[in-house]
């Protein structure tokens, strides 16, 4: 017995090139590897059997067949308790997201400070992209557990809510800093237990409950702000973070040893390891970029100097981000040779484009049924269900079609060409009287997003070195806020820039007067109950504005789809044996 846990700690330390062993019980483990392949520089292998080539050789080789795994085999009972433990985490962060959104408006009125309501849910995504990119790195040094639970402990400490809106803010800021691992670490950490074969279909399930957290955290937090006020909206979420720690701390395997963990030298160098100049660089240089994208427009003009300067800013840190990864960081937070494997962008492109194609569809969808029906924001909000029920299914199918087949790249194509068809139905029928029929169309996008979200991550690990497989999800995973970001800013911007002109015209033929008419296009653009103020002629006017501005707005989730179809198409063709 000795031996055989031996030779598990021998093997999956050189697979993983970090100190690890199995604690699982003798019967979920399997001791059987493969000791015929290796990883050096000239012939490298995933984890998964694939060949980690250059584009010259794959280009003579399209089609990649895996051999066995080199890794301890758990059951899948064992992997279910694992991800079992992980739903209480994923869940609870997810209904938080739609909870705030729900309940900004409240929090922010308590405070007479409505016009920085959205810093609420800005600060949280800005926070998690900035350090989205620390938590791979982190997790190869101290370990996967170890590093979620500080993840799950930042999330609850940033749930304190406060006694003003900036310290509510700076909550929320915490809170996005340890938000920003628990998709990724969960989903890395399915990918030490499971087969790659078997990822998505066990990741499906994660996508799963955040679906569900996201439509319930907005009813319950209206519920709780009309009853017992908002405030337990916050505090309720510490104990559930505190169960899911202490479920996590039982259940998970812990991969790292335990030797020396005390030992203040080994404290030292686990510390030295740590790539703090990169992840300054890259933190604060995405920061720079997305920031005037979320705040241009609404905040600040976007002939405002400061944007462009944001930008610029932005961009000199990131380069020199790249600078330090190449020439001084002994181990890189994110390894620049990730990005001369093509899979690896084509992965961060596709997950950019159908994130920011999604977001500005759920920007877009409410405002148009708020414009052409008048309808609630309840109602408006629940229109969006149909892509929600789709993003799920997809999820679903997906994980059992890769279990099934082995092939990723053909789900990949279909998702992107059916969310082309979403967006393309959405311009070219929705024109103001939208039946129940129709509403449904935006049923496809939802579901590529969905198939997307679970075969990229499975097509980018089956691309990299083992080794590189936190780090790669980080990556991952740090797409998903800039494609969010870019989306509703895309969105927002086509929408601000193309109603005032388009409504501008309708009631110069009308005849109104310049004045007039600019006082009018600035209530229109303020606030929507104006239309419910003016004359029928003068509101027909402002709808078809909108409409028309709408479908300029589905226009950029249609471009992303055809950037994301583009991708997949060029991806190679690999086939996992398991």
């Amino acid at each position: 017995m000795t031996n055989r846990v031996g030779r598990v700690v021998d093997e999956t330390a050189r697979l993983l090139d970090r100190d690890t062993s199995s604690t699982g019980p003798d019967d979920e483990v399997s001791s059987q590897f493969s000791s015929s392949s290796s990883i050096d520089g000239s012939s490298r292998v995933t984890i998964y059997g694939t060949q980690v080539k250059s584009d010259e050789e794959e280009q003579c080789e399209p089609e990649a067949v895996t051999s066995e795994p080199t890794h301890p085999v758990y059951s899948n009972s064992f992997i279910a308790r694992v991800v079992a433990a992980l739903l209480v985490g994923v869940f609870t962060a997810s209904a938080d997201g739609s909870l705030v959104i729900a309940t900004h408006a409240i929090i922010a009125s308590e405070f007479n400070d409505l016009e920085n309501s959205s810093w609420l849910f800005i600060s949280f995504l800005l926070a998690g992209a900035a350090t989205q990119s620390l938590y791979g790195k982190l997790s190869d040094i101290y370990g996967r557990k170890s590093v979620l639970l500080v993840s799950y402990a930042l999330f609850a400490i940033g749930s304190g809510a406060g006694q003003s809106m900036w310290q509510i803010i700076i909550g929320r800021v915490i809170s996005g800093s340890g938000g920003a691992g628990l998709m990724s670490l969960a989903a890395v950490i399915i990918t030490d237990l499971a087969p790659l074969r078997d990822v998505a279909s066990w990741q499906s399930y994660l996508n799963v409950v955040a679906t569900v957290g996201r439509s319930l955290g907005g009813p319950v937090g209206g519920f709780l702000a009309d009853t017992i006020g908002w405030r337990w909206s916050f505090f309720g979420q510490a104990p559930i973070f505190l169960l899911a720690m202490i479920v996590c701390g039982m259940v998970l395997p812990n991969l790292t040893t335990g030797q020396d963990r005390n030992d203040a030298g080994v404290k030292k160098s686990r510390l030295a390891r740590i790539d703090f100049l990169g992840a300054a660089f890259l933190g604060s240089g995405i920061l720079s970029i997305l920031l005037p994208l979320r705040i241009a427009g609404e905040k600040v003009p976007w002939t405002s100097p400061i944007v462009p300067s944001l930008f610029v800013l932005g961009a000199v840190l990131l380069t020199l981000f790249v600078i330090t990864e190449v020439r001084w960081a002994k181990e890189p937070i994110f390894p620049m040779r990730l990005l001369r494997n093509r899979e690896v962008v084509f992965s961060y492109l596709i997950m950019v484009c159908q994130t920011a194609a999604q977001l500005g569809m759920m920007v877009s969808v409410p405002l148009y049924f708020q414009v052409t029906q008048r309808s609630s924001s309840t109602i408006a909000g629940a229109h969006l269900m149909p892509a929600v029920i789709g993003n799920t299914i997809g999820g679903l199918m997906t994980g059992a079609w890769i279990r099934r087949t082995g092939y990723f790249k053909v789900p990949l194509v279909f998702a992107g060409t059916i969310s082309f068809v979403c967006y393309g139905l959405l311009i070219l029928r929705w024109k103001g009287e939208t039946n129940w029929v129709e509403s449904l169309y935006i049923f496809p996008g939802g579901f590529g997003t969905g198939i997307s979200l679970n075969a990229v991550f499975v097509a980018l690990q089956a691309a990299i070195n083992p080794m590189d497989k936190a780090v790669a999800a980080s990556g991952l995973y740090l797409s998903i806020p800039i494609g969010s970001i870019l989306g509703m800013a895309a969105s927002n911007a086509v929408i601000q820039g193309v109603m005032p002109v388009y409504l501008a015209s309708r009631l110069r033929d009308l005849g109104i007067e310049a004045t007039e008419a600019e006082r009018i296009i600035k209530q229109a653009a303020a606030r929507l109950d104006y239309l419910d103020e003016v004359p029928e002629q003068i509101s027909t006017a402002v709808v078809q504005a909108y409409i028309r501005s709408l479908e300029y707005s589905h226009g950029v989730s249609l471009f992303c789809a055809v950037l994301a179809t583009a991708a997949a198409l060029l991806m190679r063709n690999r086939k996992l044996t398991r």
